[in-house]
Order: C-alpha cells, then structure tokens, then sequence
C-alpha cells in the first residue's frame, strides 16, 4: 500500500501579473510537486488587502491567476487550486492564533519593516498580523513543507511558533511546518536591466510576463541594456549582460547558448544577434501558455467548476483541523 503523501502549502498574491520570476522561482515548482504530494495552493486574496485596499481589480486579478497557474500546468484534479477568502475556516484559526501572537515580536517582523518604510499611512492591524494570517493558511491544512524564499523563511519559522504555543497550551493539535526548496537549485531571473530579480511592481518594460503578447516580448528584450561587447578574452560578465545570458539558458537550447557564451568569451558577440535569437526563444517559450491561459479564462463555467471544486476541497480538510482545534481550547458548550 502507498505511504501517505506529505502536504505541501504555497500561495501567491492576486496583486499584478505574473511574470517569469514568478513562473521559475515557483510555479514551475508546484507543478512538479502536485505528483510528488498532497498539495495546497492557495490564491491569497486577503492578504493583499494589507497593501491593496483597493478592490475595484480584484476580481479581474484573481480569475486572471487562477486562469495563469492552470495555464501553467498546475491541475486542479492533481492539487487542490483554492481562493483564499472561500475557506472561512482559516480566518477563525487566524483569530486563535492572534491570541498567541505577541505585538512586539510582531513589530520585529523584516517584511512588516520593510511595509512600513514603504506605506506608513497605511499601518493597518493586518499588516502587522501578515504573519499569523500566513500561519493560519499554513496550519489549517496540516502542512509540513512549506516552498518559500529565504525572505519568507522567519515566517515559517514564527508559525511554528505559533504552533508550539498552542500546543503546549492545549494539546498536541498543530502540525510543525518547515521551510524547504524544491529542486536542487532556485532559479533567479533577473529583471532585464540586470538590476534586481523581476518585479511585479517595478518598471514594466524590464520585466517579461506570461500574458506579454509576442510584440512585447521582442520589444522588450531588444530594448535590453547592453554595451559594446568585451575587449578581453574570457572577461567577467557585467551583470546586465549576465542577466540576459541566464534568461537564454532557461529558454534556449544548450547549443544557442554555447554559440553566444564562445562569441562572448572571443570577443566577438553581436548582441543584436543574441537578442533576437532570445526574443524568439522566449516568444516559444511564453506564447502557448499565454494561449492556453486566454482559452481557460475565456471558459466561464470551467473556471466557476475549477473555483468551487477548490473550495470544497480546502473547506472539508480545513474543517477537520478546525473542529480539532475547537475541541482542543474547549469550544463546545452543547
């Protein structure tokens, strides 16, 4: 008999579209990991309240995700592919564990540093709460892997927190999640500046995304920063270049970028060349999953089915832990 299956838990914010560090850095993750275990992947449209109180676009962002990540290969049939506000149950554990949450570990927190710094007129309680909400998702399904950046990692390790203060308080009930990385290396794709990782918020023109339609695509990477090529044999590469050399060895084959990486290193490289042979490849890459996104959206009913599915899924699993959890602090008058 097969050994039951670890749970797994991510998320991604319904806030800009998705690009292609999103793509490498996670989703092409969660694919892969939907066969390998019971996976949780969850659209977390409150937490982007915290920064995006504005809501008029909310709706046209999270079908667009949805539509995304099954563009992308993820399969609801294969994992469970669920709207973050669809599963009340997390908003109740996210009041429990509020009362083992302390305001000044809280305060400590890099991310809500760094939110702070960049909205202080709006500091609102769920920002500071980020992380115990964040728990709460995690938690409620049982998960004990968690793929996350290393800027996410003092969050796994404040849940556990969190989970080891209600356990010793009211049973052994939460399961303690640890931070992993799937794969044997993350990939990080560089803006196409070569400043910084890409960005669903920076400058648009130096970041390339799935919905980008092939003329974007082309315009954007031949308007890529270069210079006038090497003047020694086997230089260092300045990060820009750099930049564009590893976004052809996520697209192009090996051969491609054999030829440009000898052009580089014997001083003979035409970027034109490169950029052209990179748009290209990136137009293959980007374009049928632009397509199969456009389809899927375009799908009403395949996207309400997909939707509720999701919720019922995440609903009945979330529920067990919760009911569990009530039993636990002593929730049950009748």
């Amino acid at each position: 008999m097969e050994g039951k299956k670890e749970i797994v838990l991510s998320g991604i914010r319904p806030t800009g579209f998705v690009h292609l560090g999103n793509y490498f850095g996670a989703i092409r993750n969660w694919v892969n990991m939907q066969t390998e275990f019971d996976c949780y992947f969850c659209v977390v449209d409150w937490h982007s309240l915290t920064t995006h109180p504005d809501t008029k676009e909310l709706q046209t962002n999270v079908h667009r995700l949805m539509s995304e990540l099954i563009g992308s290969g993820l399969d609801p049939e294969k994992c469970v592919l669920y709207i973050q506000s669809d599963v009340p149950e997390i908003a109740e554990l996210y009041l429990y564990l509020n009362m083992m949450a302390y305001k000044g570990e809280l305060e400590k927190t890099v991310t809500f540093k760094d939110k702070v710094r960049m909205q202080p007129d709006n500091v609102n309680a769920g920002l500071l709460t980020y992380p115990v909400l964040q728990s709460a998702d995690i938690l409620i399904h049982r998960a004990v892997k968690v793929p996350v950046g290393k800027d996410q990692e003092q969050h796994i390790e404040m849940t556990r927190n969190f989970a080891e203060r209600f356990n010793h308080r009211y049973g052994d009930v939460l399961s303690l999640p640890y931070a992993f990385n799937y794969g044997s290396e993350l990939t990080k794709v560089m803006s196409l500046d070569g400043i910084g990782k890409m960005s669903k918020s920076e400058n648009q023109m130096n970041t390339l995304y799935l919905a980008d339609d092939d003329d974007s695509i082309r315009k954007k990477i031949m308007k890529a920063k270069t210079d006038s090529g090497p003047t020694e044999p086997n230089s260092v590469k300045p990060d820009f270049i750099d930049g564009l050399f590893s976004l052809m060895k996520i697209v192009s084959k090996n051969d491609v970028v054999e030829k440009f990486e000898s052009d580089f290193n014997n001083c003979n490289i035409r970027y034109g060349d490169m950029k052209k042979q990179l748009a290209e490849d990136m137009i293959n890459f980007i374009s049928p999953i632009r397509k199969r996104t456009e389809d899927i959206r375009k799908d009403e009913n395949y996207m309400k089915r997909v939707m509720k599915l999701g919720a019922e899924k995440a609903r009945e699993n979330a529920n067990i832990t919760l009911q569990t959890v009530r039993n636990a602090i002593g929730l049950k008058y009748y």
